[in-house]
């Protein structure tokens, strides 16, 4: 008798939840194609890139290493706090556009639009300032380039990588970041030792010399908040799992991991670079800000050269160079997403909301590499001035974000509240709402507008506009597109708290094995189970 083959019928499950699986997200068209791993290397050490290495540099002259901890400290703390709600909304909701979308879902439309301009204002400046370093990189390795060349070979490299796919940029981000990580292990190491006096040829043990002299403090409380600017803009990018939790396969899995991963974040990487780049390098060398004119040195590299290495400037710039890849790469992918999907609500011009037929946002990365372009300020200021421009501008951006996802952790639960609804019924739960969310809220809104209080007196013009200016801007988007679309701000019972949520494509793939083995027992004979015992 001819074996039947038998097609089973597919079930009410994979029938109700035919979307939910699908390897292009049906509703942004991108590709769902980041594995848990991925995801979890991005938030321990993803984006971290020459704002960290280099940028602490400013940080360090402008505060001394003390502030340089307490400035990390408290913002690493804020940071905590940011994303412990963002992961209790992101595990429910792993939508596209990410918190600019839950925005636009629990506040108002207004509202969504203008932190989601501000999200993407971030990280063209972001971008910029890694163009910059990359840049000044080359350039101090061979002048034979001008610095407009380096960057325009750059800028095709990039944008081609980009366009090879979300596994392709997930896998880079991967082994990137496990380098980041060997690399700052093996830093830290060394500070250890330099500091202890075990250098071969070291004559006395470094201690806690720079602490003693020149001091702990520069320009007291002054300089403590100068830091807290550039520790925002280091910090910025721990809440980009937010962001690709839509191309992530698995995001009830891999988002909670990664929200997980942050607090070993803030304390290896950032505590610990601040701890042990003030233990290393004086805060008064005139290197930290002008490495020797146009370029852009690291505490690293001072370190290195104070210690007789003075090779060892090749080695930490293959490092940062290595990290630049990293951050570029994600700045482009984070600033590209988070346009992409504004524009797919109404809040971009629209044609920036298309995707190919492999799920990628080739006008979305194109728009956003452009303003790369940004860090040519390099050839009339110098990296370093150009460097600072650019920091301040994004770092009162970044309290702006984050207090806004705060706020709408707040309205979330709300909602949920009013709607007879129990955390207890919430995958993953926010530790210590809602004290944490009020804090977030609150600690943001006061580091934004008192971020460049240091600019009042002397005065100064073009600092306090550097400052401020993205403040005025944020309410004139939202007061313009509340205007000329007549939004609402939402009522907590008008929430729909249901629509959004996707399964993990990982769990219907198990499921479709297990359908799949269960047809291939209907069928066995004999002989096959004969011959597969033996």
């Amino acid at each position: 008798m001819a074996d039947l083959k038998i097609s089973n019928p597919p079930s009410e499950h994979a029938l109700n939840h035919e979307d939910d699986f699908q390897h292009i997200d049906p509703e942004s068209g991108v590709k769902r194609g980041l594995k848990t791993r991925h995801l979890s290397m991005m938030a321990l050490a993803g984006i971290i890139g020459p704002g960290l290495l280099v940028g602490s540099g400013g940080a360090l002259s402008s505060g001394g290493p003390a502030s340089l901890i307490i400035g990390f400290g408290v913002i690493g703390i804020i940071a905590f706090s940011i994303m412990q709600s963002l992961g209790e909304l992101t595990t429910l909701y792993p939508t596209g556009g990410a918190f600019t979308h839950l925005a636009d879902r629990f506040v108002d439309k207004a509202f969504s639009c203008a932190v989601g301009w501000n999200y993407w204002f971030i990280w063209a400046a972001v971008l910029a300032n890694e163009y910059n370093v990359i840049s000044s990189i080359f350039v101090f390795w061979s002048d034979k380039v001008p610095l407009w060349g380096y960057f325009l070979i750059f800028w095709f490299f990039f944008l081609g990588f980009q366009l090879l796919g979300v596994e392709t940029f997930g896998e880079a981000e991967f082994w990137l970041a496990l380098i980041k990580l060997g690399g700052l292990c093996a830093y830290f190491i060394f500070a250890i030792i330099y500091a202890s006096g075990g250098l071969i040829g070291q004559k006395h043990a470094l201690g806690f010399q720079y602490w003693h002299n020149p001091g702990p403090w520069v320009s007291g409380f002054r300089g403590v908040a100068t830091v807290f600017v550039f520790c925002s803009t280091f910090y910025a990018g721990v809440e980009s799992v937010a962001v690709a939790a839509t191309e992530t396969k698995n995001p009830g899995k891999a988002v909670p991991l990664a929200i997980r991963q942050v607090l070993w974040r803030i304390i290896f990487v950032y505590m610990g670079s601040a701890f042990f780049f003030g233990l290393t390098c004086p805060s008064n060398s005139d290197s930290l800000v002008n490495g020797g004119g146009r370029a852009l040195q690291s505490p690293m590299t001072i370190a290195i050269q104070n210690a007789g290495w003075h090779g060892g400037v090749h080695l930490i710039n293959a490092f940062i160079f290595i990290t630049c890849l990293s951050a570029i790469n994600s700045s482009i992918y984070i600033g590209s997403r988070t346009v992409l999907f504004m524009a797919q609500e109404g809040k971009a011009p629209a044609f920036l909301g298309a995707t190919n037929g492999r799920g990628v946002p080739v006008y979305a990365i194109v728009f956003t590499n452009l303003f790369g372009a940004l860090s040519m300020m390099n050839n009339s200021t110098g990296a370093a001035k150009a460097y600072s421009y650019i920091v301040n501008l994004s770092g009162v951006s970044t309290f702006l974000v984050w207090g806004a996802i705060s706020f709408i952790h707040i309205r979330f639960r709300r909602a949920w509240s009013a709607q007879g609804r129990s955390p207890s019924d919430l995958p993953f739960k926010s530790f210590a709402y809602p004290w944490n969310a009020y804090f977030g809220l609150f600690a943001n809104v006061f580091l934004a507008l008192v971020q460049g209080w240091t600019t009042l007196s002397p005065f100064d013009a073009g600092t306090f506009v550097d400052a401020y200016i993205l403040l005025p801007l944020f309410s004139l988007i939202y007061l313009g597109y509340k205007f000329v679309f007549k939004t609402r701000f939402w009522r907590a019972h008008e929430i729909d708290l249901d629509a959004g949520r996707r399964k993990d494509l990982e769990a219907e793939q198990l499921f479709v094995a297990s359908e799949h083995a269960d047809m291939e027992r209907n069928r066995d004979t004999w002989w096959r189970r004969t011959w597969r015992n033996f």
